[in-house]
């Protein structure tokens, strides 16, 4: 983000807080607008991480075959919808054909497509389909758990909800055994 898109951003907060009858010049809202532009950089950093920079040849060939799992990896998003967060769990799966990643490369992925505008089924999605481009694996599995600060908060207000999206690729998809492993090890707490 440039130093021009930060000004505006604090203009539009600036903006934003009279609209909603507030002073901007009171003493607690002075650098407010300079507070929310710095925390959008942040929150929308995703849209400025490309693939190649965070897998930064971190794809090994091996002839490992089994399971490999990342789960309770944290995700924090913003809903495209209401620009209200919604965060949880993201549990990550593969069978290899021939390559590995980088463990540390699964949140990154995930980290990347949350710090976005979203929605959690095309977050899900998302994070299966890179997977499975960059490894050509057996198969995906990707499982998100999240509270939505739009159902929660304002809407139905239903403080206990969460929502569960899943993308399952290849063996994940075809075979039931694979899937009810892969379910039954993210069930496990350890």
């Amino acid at each position: 983000m440039t130093p021009a898109n930060l000004k505006k951003l604090e203009s539009l907060t600036f903006d934003l807080l009279t609209e909603l009858g507030e002073d901007p010049t009171r003493e607690g809202l002075v650098r407010t607008p300079h507070r929310v532009a710095e925390a959008w950089k942040f929150l929308a950093g995703g849209y400025k991480q490309d693939l190649d920079s965070i897998i930064n040849d971190a794809i090994f060939n091996e002839k490992y075959e089994d399971m490999v799992i990342v789960r309770d990896i944290d995700f924090f998003s913003l809903c495209e919808h209401h620009l209200l967060p919604f965060f949880g769990k993201a549990h990550v799966g593969y069978i290899p054909s021939g390559k590995i990643i980088g463990l540390s490369k699964i949140p990154r992925i995930v980290e990347m497509f949350g710090r976005r505008l979203q929605v959690q089924e095309r977050m899900t999605h998302q994070i299966g389909e890179t997977l499975n481009s960059v490894l050509n694996p057996k198969g995906v599995a990707v499982i998100l758990e999240g509270q939505h600060m739009c159902m929660q908060m304002r809407g139905v207000e239903k403080k206990n909800s969460y929502a569960t999206t899943s993308c399952m690729t290849g063996v994940f998809r075809e075979d039931a055994r694979t899937r009810e492993e892969f379910l039954n090890i993210i069930s496990k707490r350890v």
